[in-house]
C-alpha cells in the first residue's frame, strides 16, 4: 500500500512514466512551429541589434554585413529544413537534428558576439526549451548537456584569449581558472534546471491535452447519445423555458401533435398546445384530449417536471407525452371481447330455452294453417305467428353463429365468380329494389385465399346492407377487388363495396361494428359484427369510410395472401 502511494506521488510530481507517446501529426506540427519561431526570433533579435549598433558603435556585435550574412544563412537553412520535413518519415531523429543545429547556431552566435559577455547568451535556453517540449525529459537533458558543452568550449577559448578576427573585444576577460569554473558551473546548472522544469511542464501539458481530448470525446459521445435518444425515443419530449416558450421538440412529439419542430419552436406552449396547460395535475400521469394540427382529437397521457438548469431557468419544464389512441382501441377490443363472451353465454341459453319451444309453436301453426279455410279470419293471425317465428329463429341462429364462429377452411377460388353468385342471390330476394344496379369490376383471373362459404356470407351481409341503405331509390352498388402490397412486404386481397346511399355519419361510424348496434327498426345489430368477426378470423381487417365520390358508404376488406 505504501509503495502504491509513493508511486502515485512520483507520478504526480514527474508524470513521464504514464505519459502517452506523442503522435507523428503532433510532432510534425511542433516542428513546423519550431522552424517558424527560429526565423522570427533570430530575425527580430538580430534586426534590433543591427539597428542599435548603427546608433551606438559600442555594442559587442559583429559588423552589419556579417549580421546580414547570418540572417540570410538562417533563412536558407530554415527553408531547406522545411522542405526536408515534408518528405522525411523519421520525425524524432529530424527533431533531434534540428534542435542540435539550433544549439550549435546559438553557440556560434554567442561566440562571435562577445562570448561570456554576449548579449545573445540568453538564447542558449531556446534550444533547451524546444528539446524539452518536443522530446520531453530525455531530449531536454540531452540538449542541456550539448549547450553546457558548447558553453564550456566558448569559455575555454575566451580563457585562452582566442577571439574571432571581426569580433569586438570587451574589457572583461577570464583571468583565472576559478572564474572559468564559476561561469561554467552556474550556466550548466541553470541549463539543466531549465531542461528539467520545462520537461515537467511539457509533460503536464501533454497529459492535460490527452485528458482534455478524452473528456471532449466523452462529451461528444454523450451528446450524440442524447441526440439519438431524444430523436428516436417513442415518447414525445417537449422542453419549455421559464416564459413558456418551447425550446425543444423531438420527432415523437412531431408525430403525436402533427406539428413540425420548425413550426413550434419559439412558440408559447399555452397557445400551440393549450390542452397540456389546462389539464389537472392531480394524477400521476394525467390524460387529456389533445387537438392535433389537422384538428383531430386524440387521447394523450402526459406528465411534466421542472428542469434544474443553471441560469435564469427556475420555471423551466420538460413535458413527456404518449399517444393513447392504440391503447384506447385495445381497451375497446377487450371490452368488446368481454361483451362477446357474455353474448355467447346468453346465446347458448337462448338456444336451449327457446329453440325447441319455438319449433313446436312454428310446427303447430303450420298444421293449423293447413286445416283452415282460405277465408278464415284467424288465418292472417297464424301467418303472423309463422313469420315472427321464422324471424326469431333467424335471430337465434345469428346469436349462435356470433358466439361460436366456425374456423375458416381456406382454399383458392375465383373472386369474380363468387361475387356474381352472391349478386344473383341478392337479386332473388322478394323485397329487393329492382332499381338498384350492381356493378362488378373484378377481373376473372383474380383468385382469393379464404373460406368460400364464409366469404359468401360476408358479401351477402354487406350487399344487403348497401341495398337497404339505398332503399327504394335509384342507386349503384359497385364491387372491386385487387391484389396490393401492404406493410412489411405482405400481399393482400383488397375488396371494396361502395354504394350511393346516404352514407355513414361521423357520429356512428366508429360504432357500426359493435354487437347490437343498428339503425334499422327490425335489425338485430349482429350483421356487421359477424362480418368483422369472420374477417378477423381470416387474419384480415375491415374498415368503413365515407364514399366521397358518390356521397355514400364504402367498406374495404383486407385479406392476407399466403
Amino acid at each position: 500500500m505504501a509503495d502504491m502511494t509513493i508511486s502515485s506521488r512520483l507520478n504526480r510530481i514527474c508524470p513521464f512514466k504514464n505519459l502517452p507517446p506523442i503522435t507523428e501529426i503532433q510532432l510534425k506540427k511542433q516542428l513546423q512551429w519550431l522552424l517558424l519561431l527560429r526565423v522570427l526570433i533570430l530575425t527580430m533579435l538580430l534586426g534590433i541589434s543591427a539597428i542599435l549598433h548603427s546608433l551606438n558603435q559600442d555594442l559587442l556585435i559583429p559588423p552589419l554585413r556579417y549580421l546580414i550574412y547570418l540572417i540570410g544563412g538562417i533563412y536558407l537553412f530554415t527553408i531547406t529544413s522545411a522542405l526536408a520535413l515534408k518528405f522525411t518519415t523519421y520525425l524524432k531523429q529530424f527533431a533531434i537534428l534540428q534542435i542540435l543545429l539550433d544549439s550549435l547556431l546559438v553557440a556560434g552566435l554567442v561566440y562571435y558576439t562577445g562570448g561570456s559577455q554576449s548579449i545573445f547568451g540568453m538564447m542558449n535556453f531556446l534550444p533547451i526549451i524546444a528539446g524539452s517540449i518536443l522530446l520531453f525529459l530525455p531530449g531536454g537533458l540531452f540538449i542541456a548537456a550539448v549547450t553546457t558543452f558548447n558553453n564550456g568550449i566558448i569559455l575555454l577559448l575566451e580563457f585562452k584569449g582566442y577571439y574571432p578576427l571581426f569580433s569586438p573585444k570587451s574589457d572583461f576577460s577570464l583571468s583565472s581558472i576559478e572564474a572559468l569554473l564559476h561561469y561554467f558551473s552556474i550556466s550548466g546548472i541553470t541549463y539543466f534546471l531549465v531542461a528539467l522544469l520545462t520537461s515537467l511542464l511539457a509533460a503536464r501539458l501533454q497529459q492535460t491535452e490527452v485528458e482534455l481530448n478524452r473528456t471532449s470525446q466523452d462529451l461528444d459521445r454523450l451528446s450524440i447519445l442524447y441526440k439519438q435518444i431524444f430523436a428516436d425515443i417513442t415518447t414525445g419530449i417537449i422542453t419549455v423555458h421559464s416564459d413558456g416558450e418551447i425550446t425543444s421538440f423531438n420527432r415523437a412529439a412531431e408525430k403525436i401533435t402533427g406539428f413540425s419542430a420548425h413550426e413550434i419552436l419559439g412558440q408559447a406552449i399555452n397557445r400551440k398546445l393549450p390542452d397540456l396547460e389546462k389539464s389537472k395535475q392531480d394524477t400521476l400521469r394525467p390524460i387529456t384530449n389533445l387537438t392535433r394540427k389537422d384538428g383531430r382529437i386524440i387521447p394523450v397521457g402526459f406528465s411534466w417536471t421542472k428542469l434544474n438548469l443553471p441560469g435564469d431557468c427556475q420555471n423551466c419544464r420538460v413535458y413527456t407525452m404518449q399517444d393513447l389512441s392504440k391503447i384506447k382501441k385495445m381497451e375497446d377490443r377487450v371490452r368488446q371481447s368481454e361483451k362477446m363472451a357474455a353474448i355467447g353465454r346468453m346465446a347458448a341459453g337462448i338456444a336451449h330455452e327457446f329453440r325447441n319451444p319455438l319449433a313446436a309453436i312454428s310446427g303447430a301453426a303450420q298444421v293449423l294453417v293447413q286445416d283452415m279455410a282460405e277465408e278464415a279470419p284467424s288465418r292472417g293471425l297464424m301467418n303472423i305467428i309463422l313469420r315472427e317465428s321464422d324471424r326469431l329463429e333467424g335471430t337465434i341462429s345469428e346469436f349462435l353463429q356470433f358466439s361460436k364462429p366456425a374456423a375458416p377452411e381456406k382454399s383458392w377460388f375465383s373472386m369474380a365468380g363468387l361475387v356474381e353468385e352472391t349478386i344473383e342471390i341478392i337479386k332473388q330476394a322478394p323485397k329487393m329494389n329492382s332499381k338498384i344496379q350492381f356493378v362488378s369490376r373484378i377481373t376473372p383471373q383474380l383468385d382469393c385465399w379464404a373460406d368460400p362459404g364464409q366469404m359468401k356470407q360476408i358479401l351477402l351481409n354487406l350487399l344487403n346492407n348497401a341495398a337497404n341503405a339505398i332503399d327504394k331509390n335509384n342507386g349503384i352498388i359497385s364491387i372491386t377487388a385487387s391484389e396490393q402490397l401492404g406493410r412489411k412486404g405482405k400481399d393482400w386481397t383488397v375488396i371494396k363495396i361502395a354504394d350511393t346511399g346516404p352514407g355513414i355519419t361521423d357520429k356512428i361510424i366508429n360504432k357500426i361494428f359493435e354487437p347490437f348496434f343498428t339503425t334499422r327498426e327490425n335489425g338485430t345489430g349482429l350483421g356487421l359484427a359477424i362480418v368483422r368477426q369472420l374477417i378477423e378470423s381470416h387474419g384480415g381487417l375491415i374498415e368503413a369510410k365515407k364514399n366521397n365520390e358518390d356521397h355514400g358508404a364504402v367498406f374495404i376488406i383486407h385479406l392476407p395472401l399466403p
